[in-house]
C-alpha cells in the first residue's frame, strides 16, 4: 500500500506544541519538544516505547500538564489542562483501550453528559439525539444503528463510534493511539478508509503505531521520537522502514528475527482434541523441545482459548492434555506451574503485572520462598536475582523500586517474562508476546525466545502478526472458527497460505515438518 497524494494548506499550522517538557520522578520524559501539524494531514509519530509519544500525547490532551512549553490551535495560544480542556478546544484523543460504556447504544455513547434535552421539563429528547447520532455517522459513512448496544459492536465497530463521537465535538485534531492493535486485517482497512476521509475533510490526525507499514501507508510526514526528544520530521516519501528503525534506536537494527537453528527433541506437551466453551471447538497438537510454534489466526478463532485451557484458567469441557506422553489434568494455573508450564498472558497490564508495585517485586514474585529462611525474605538475594534478570533482558527502569505502571510496554512485557525464568518452565506459552511493543524491543523479545528454544525449552507463540509468525517460528499452526485446520513448516509457510488457511479459502490440510 503506498499513501495516497494529499494537497495540504500550508499558509497556517493547525497546531503547533512549542518547547514541551514532562518529567516524572527520575525521568525526563518529554524535552524540550517542537511539533507542528497542518489541517487535513496524517502526522504519524513513532518511537520506541518510552520515547515519550504517548507523554506528549497525554499533554496535549490535558490527561497531563507540561512543565513547560506552549500550545497553539489554527496560530492562538490554548490553556489544556484537563480532556475537557481539550475537547472545549477541539482536541479528541482515542486510546488504545476504548472509553465506552458497554452496555449503553451507540448514540447515548456519542452525546454521552451532553444530551439535548426538553428546555422546559429538563428530559432527554431521546428522538432529537437518535437523530443527531445518525447524522454524525452518516457524515463518516458508518452503517452502524445508532441504537445498537456497543457489547453487539465489533472492536471496529466500536472505534468507528469513538471517532463519531470525537466528531460530534468538532474535532479539528484527533489522536489515535495503536488503534489497530486488536483489529484484523479487514477491519484495519476500514479504519484507514475512514482516516483518509476524515484528513480529506480538513481534520488533522496524529497517529501513533509501531507498525511501520500502516506508518508508510497512511501518513503524510513522519515524526521520529527517541528519548523524550523529537529528532526528525520528514515526508514519507522521504524515508525508508530501515531509516526510520535507525532514527527510532539510534543504531542500525539488521536481524528483527534472530533464529537459531536447533535440532528438535522429543515431544513434551500433545494436545488432543480440545475443547472449551463455545469459542474452542477441537484442538489437536504437539509441541517438542526446543522449538518455536507460532498459532496464528483471526481475531476470535479461538488461540488464547487454547493458551488459557493448556494453563488451567479456562475449564477443559473435552480432549486431552498429555505431559511427556502421560495424561495429565490441568484444573488451574497452579497445576499448569507444577507441571512445567508457564504463560505470559495477552493482556499484560490486567492479568501479567501488578501495575502499583515495584519492578522488583513484579520480577520476583514468583521465586519469593526460593529466597526465604524460616519465613523471613532475604531481600539481598531478591534484590541481586532481579539486578541479574533486569541486566540479561536489557529492562529499561532508572531502578528496581520503579513501579513497573510507568515503565514502557516493551520494558512491561520483559518484566512478566522475567517472571517465569525464575521458575524455568518446560513449556512457554507466550500470547501476542510483542503486541504494542516497540522494533527495538521486539527484536530484543525475538532473540530471547530463540535463546530459550535452544536452551531446550518448548515455545507455543500467538500472535496477529504474520511477519512474527513467519520469521521466528520452526512450525506454524492456523486455527477458523475454534478449530485447528492447518499446520506449516517454515519452509512451506507464507503469509498466503497461512490466510487462506485462516480465512476458509484454503481446504483443511496437514503439512508437517
Amino acid at each position: 500500500m503506498t499513501p495516497e497524494p494529499v494537497s495540504l494548506p500550508r499558509k497556517i499550522y493547525r497546531l503547533q506544541l512549542e518547547h514541551i517538557s514532562k518529567s516524572f520522578p527520575g525521568v525526563l520524559a518529554v524535552r524540550d519538544v517542537s511539533l507542528s501539524a497542518y489541517p487535513g494531514e496524517v502526522l504519524s509519530l513513532v518511537g520506541e516505547n518510552g520515547a515519550g509519544k504517548s507523554t506528549l500525547m497525554n499533554v496535549l490532551n490535558g490527561v497531563l500538564i507540561a512543565d513547560s512549553g506552549t500550545i497553539l490551535l489554527d496560530g492562538q495560544p490554548v490553556v489544556i489542562h484537563s480532556p475537557r480542556d481539550a475537547l472545549a478546544a477541539g482536541i479528541t484523543m482515542i486510546h488504545q483501550e476504548l472509553a465506552l460504556i458497554p452496555q449503553m447504544t451507540v448514540g447515548q455513547n456519542i452525546y454521552l453528559g451532553r444530551e439535548p434535552r426538553f428546555t422546559a421539563l429538563g428530559l432527554v429528547d431521546w428522538r432529537r439525539l437518535y437523530a443527531d447520532a445518525r447524522q454524525e455517522l452518516d457524515r463518516l459513512g458508518l452503517d452502524i444503528p445508532e441504537r445498537a448496544i456497543i457489547t453487539d459492536l465489533s472492536l471496529a465497530q466500536r472505534q468507528m463510534v469513538e471517532i463519531a463521537k470525537a466528531l460530534s465535538y468538532q474535532a479539528r485534531v484527533i489522536v489515535l493511539d495503536e488503534p489497530t492493535s486488536s483489529l484484523t486485517e479487514r477491519e484495519t482497512d476500514t479504519l484507514f478508509r475512514l482516516m483518509r476521509s476524515l484528513r480529506d475533510q480538513g481534520v488533522t490526525l496524529l497517529y501513533i503505531s509501531h507498525r511501520l507499514e500502516e506508518i508508510f501507508a497512511l501518513s503524510d510526514r513522519v515524526a521520529v521520537m527517541r528519548d523524550g526528544q523529537l529528532v526528525d520530521v520528514r515526508p514519507v516519501g522521504e524515508l525508508t522502514p530501515a531509516e526510520v528503525v535507525r532514527l527510532m534506536v539510534g543504531r542500525e537494527l539488521t536481524e528483527f528475527f534472530p533464529k537459531t537453528n536447533v535440532k528438535r527433541g522429543d515431544v513434551v506437551l500433545s494436545a488432543r482434541g480440545l475443547r472449551s466453551g463455545r469459542l474452542l471447538k477441537e484442538a489437536s497438537f504437539d509441541l517438542h523441545r526446543g522449538e518455536i510454534v507460532g498459532l496464528a489466526g483471526l481475531v476470535g478463532a479461538g488461540r488464547t482459548n487454547v493458551a488459557r485451557v493448556l494453563f488451567g484458567a479456562d475449564p477443559l469441557d473435552g480432549g486431552q492434555i498429555l505431559i511427556d506422553g502421560k495424561p495429565v489434568i490441568i484444573r488451574s494455573p497452579r497445576d499448569a506451574v507444577r507441571y512445567g508450564i508457564g504463560l505470559v498472558p495477552e493482556d499484560r497490564k490486567g492479568q501479567g503485572l501488578f501495575p502499583g508495585q515495584s519492578v522488583r517485586s513484579n520480577a520476583a514474585v514468583a521465586v519469593m520462598q526460593q529466597f526465604s529462611r524460616f519465613g523471613f525474605l532475604l531481600y539481598k538475594k531478591i534484590n541481586q536475582w532481579v539486578q541479574q534478570v533486569v541486566q540479561r533482558l536489557q529492562v529499561r527502569t532508572p531502578n528496581l523500586a520503579q513501579k513497573v505502571r510507568n515503565l514502557s510496554g516493551g520494558n512491561q512485557q520483559k518484566v512478566v517474562i522475567s517472571r517465569w525464568l525464575a521458575l524455568n518452565p518446560r513449556i512457554l506459552i507466550l500470547d501476542e508476546p510483542t503486541r504494542g511493543v516497540d522494533v527495538g524491543a521486539k527484536a530484543e523479545i525475538h532473540a530471547l525466545m530463540s535463546e530459550l528454544a535452544s536452551q531446550g525449552m518448548a515455545i507455543l507463540m500467538i500472535s496477529s502478526e504474520l511477519p512474527e509468525i513467519l520469521g521466528v517460528s520452526d512450525r506454524i499452526l492456523v486455527m477458523r472458527e475454534g478449530r485447528m485446520v492447518a499446520e506449516f513448516d517454515r519452509q512451506q509457510a507464507t503469509q498466503d497460505k497461512i490466510m487462506q488457511a485462516a480465512t476458509g479459502q484454503l481446504s483443511p490440510e496437514r503439512v508437517t515438518a
